[in-house]
């Protein structure tokens, strides 16, 4: 049997006749590059996140950077957040000329660990990015609670967190504004890259429009130096047919994950995630530890399984950051994740007999590693 680890046809293929048809519209409105379906997306998506308001843009990477420049980030500031995240978010922060300031993550959900964020605040402390990874929102009330104290504001790097919540608040809803990939693998994805910034502040909202669009108040008149930074309409199109059905593809995931929780009881070689009191996990992806990752990797790619590992080299040990010479050992939480964990397919159109057989062959496995503690 044959497994992907993800499988964008099969999502395609249910939704083919709504999406052609959606795109049709934008062909024959010659409607391209922000617009009415840019615009009906973010009014659907804002109501989706229980927000006021949704800004479109190019990547989610653009999300972060102009979220960041929004609330007023600049040169010689410090913005706090993760090492065990896609480079994107301490590239925003860099992008602004600003520094990322890291904390190590919580041992069971690789997420921000509160406890350590008071100690790394500064007076240069200008912003707090929590990355709710995996499909998990990080613990948000003791992370907001530091920061309304301290006055800093708290940006959620939602880029994996489409439909989750935090004690019922949806993700992207809970500090100052959220920011959302829809990279085609993304739980919400589109046919190509885009991104939204999310939040109830009507002045912070109007700021990233300004940026987004060449800092252009209306057209040939910039008040400010901004980028180019608009959602295509045929991805506003898209977006707009396919959140229908997020909650319902974020409940197949959730259900995947039960089955694969409940078949890997006893598998003593690896932990499977934990879903936490607060948390409506939506698994963007389903990530185990193992010591013996390499050898589960290829054991399972022998059988015609595939895996991922997010992310293998934490942020602060990447070469594009060698400049700021941190130390391996500086952050041990997020290290030793980063060398154990491994994803299994997770996608909501896998079936249940393909989860049985990914699970089939990690009991089979053979002189199986003790599990990671």
């Amino acid at each position: 049997m044959i497994v992907p680890f993800l499988n964008l046809k099969a999502q395609y293929d249910v939704i083919a006749q709504e999406v052609e048809q959606s795109i049709k519209e934008v062909l024959n409105t010659c409607a391209f590059s922000g617009g009415p379906y840019v615009e009906r997306f973010e009014d659907e998506f804002a109501t989706f996140c229980s927000c006021s308001q949704a800004v479109g843009v190019g990547s989610g990477t653009e999300a972060l950077w102009l979220a960041l420049l929004a609330l007023g980030v600049k040169a010689g500031d410090e913005v706090i957040t993760t090492p065990n995240s896609f480079i994107a978010t301490a590239e925003a922060v860099s992008l602004c000329g600003a520094e990322p300031v890291f904390i190590d993550v919580d041992d069971e959900t690789y997420t921000m660990d509160p406890a350590l964020l008071e100690g790394a605040i500064t007076p240069r402390t200008r912003v707090i990015i929590p990355v709710h990874l995996f499909g998990q929102t990080a613990d948000m009330d003791p992370i907001l609670s530091i920061a309304r104290r301290h006055g800093i504001a708290v940006l959620e790097d939602a880029c994996q967190a489409h439909g989750a919540e935090y004690k019922g608040r949806r993700a992207g809803s809970i500090g100052d504004a959220g920011c959302f990939s829809f990279y085609p693998g993304k739980n919400l994805g589109a046919y190509g890259e885009a991104g939204c910034v999310v939040t109830g502040n009507q002045q912070l909202a109007d700021r990233i429009r300004l940026l987004r669009d060449h800092g252009q108040s209306r057209k040939y008149y910039h008040e400010v130096v901004g980028i180019n930074g608009r959602m295509d309409g045929i991805q506003g199109a898209i977006l707009s047919t396919k959140l229908k059905y997020l909650n319902d593809w974020n409940e197949a995931r959730r259900q995947h994950a039960v089955l694969y929780g409940k078949l890997l009881q006893g598998v003593g070689f690896v932990r499977t995630p934990k879903e936490m009191p607060y948390a409506h996990h939506v698994y963007h992806v389903y990530a185990l530890r193992s010591i013996g990752r390499q050898r589960l990797v290829d054991g399972l790619a022998a059988k015609g399984i595939s895996c991922g590992v997010h992310y293998p080299v934490p942020i602060h040990l990447q070469r594009a950051y060698s400049s700021r010479n941190v130390k391996a050992g500086s952050y041990p939480v997020a290290e030793q994740s980063a060398a154990e964990l491994v994803s299994l397919p997770m996608f909501p159109e896998l079936t249940e007999e393909q989860i049985a057989y990914v699970c089939g062959e990690l009991k089979h496995m053979s002189a199986a590693p003790v599990v990671a503690k």
